[in-house]
């Protein structure tokens, strides 16, 4: 599989590692991007990168909980200022509305809900908000929940949406807002570490052994020592991808289960949380390449 520039500029995005290093494993792994990455790893170049972290798009990401229904939704358009303008803005909303109150299985059938306020389909409105919008507009994904207690959170005006659902015999506002912020800074990639595939610990575990194994000293070592220290890693692998293990951020000093636990205590309650979505607005689409000299010589007739 052959591999261009504009790959090796990704692979460095996604990585944090050098030019060089990154055409080296696009090289070794015949240009698969996620082969490269592991190769990446594996010498110790990099960390784990997010592989759909590859935000490229605009739009917004934006959670609603509203009459006990929780939803979250990321709507796609063409540039950052659309995504900021009040129109839009005002459009993501109506479309979060629509799932709550119509339960639609997925963004097909979304299509043929009737939109907030109106008598119209979802899509018989589309092409007059594109109109007035003035841009190509994408319903791209949503998640709803009906049951429990969902607390939504939006950050940087609409970057990030998350959503939390709890399943609780108290008020979890305040703990479902802190949760929420935490997968929005942290991104973790399980709920638990229960939910941690073998495959996915396979992985890991080959990782180190590679990385001790380049290492002359941590190579000598008798196969048990290096087995241990692959436990150790595992740990840590749980506590930087899985929610409930990770450190909570307000009470680093704590992991997120025990704070859960500890408020739960507090309020004489139980709570427990039974999953989350985070969308990032435009993770893992391909942004469209502008070259506005190219254009702006076209339209000179100089091109």
């Amino acid at each position: 599989m052959a591999f261009t520039a504009l790959d090796v500029k990704k692979l460095r995005e996604m990585t944090n590692v050098g030019m060089m290093d990154c055409k080296k494993a696009l090289t070794e792994t015949d240009g698969d991007m996620d082969k490269a990455v592991e190769w990446l790893r594996e010498k110790g170049l990099a960390k784990a990168a997010k592989k759909a972290g590859r935000i490229a798009a605009e739009g917004m990401s934006y959670a609603l909980t509203e009459n006990g229904v929780g939803v979250v939704v990321e709507v796609n358009c063409e540039t950052d200022f659309c995504a900021k303008s009040e129109l839009f803005v005002a459009f993501v909303k109506d479309i979060a509305k629509a799932i709550a109150e119509n339960d639609p299985a997925d963004v097909d059938a979304l299509m043929n809900c009737k939109y907030t306020g109106t008598k119209l389909t979802v899509s018989e409105t589309m092409p007059e908000k594109v109109m007035s919008i003035g841009e190509n507009l994408q319903i791209r994904r949503f998640v709803r929940f009906s049951e429990n207690t969902s607390v939504g959170y939006v950050h940087a005006g609409g970057k990030i949406g998350v959503l939390v659902n709890l399943a609780a015999d108290v008020d979890v506002t305040e703990i479902g807002k802190n949760v929420a912020m935490q997968i929005a800074a942290l991104n973790p990639r399980f709920w638990d570490k229960s939910q941690v595939t073998e495959d996915v610990l396979a992985e890991e575990k080959k990782i180190a052994l590679a990385l001790m194994d380049s290492d002359p000293k941590m190579a000598a070592k008798p196969e048990k020592v290096k087995e241990g220290i692959v436990m150790g890693k595992l740990g840590k692998y749980y506590e930087e991808n899985c929610l409930m293990q990770q450190a909570f951020v307000k009470e680093n000093k704590v992991s997120v289960e025990k704070h859960v636990a500890a408020v739960a205590k507090e309020v004489g309650g139980e709570i427990k949380i039974k999953g989350f979505y985070r969308f990032e607005r435009g993770e893992g689409l391909e942004k469209k390449e502008e070259n506005f000299a190219g254009e702006i010589a076209k339209q000179l007739g100089k091109a």
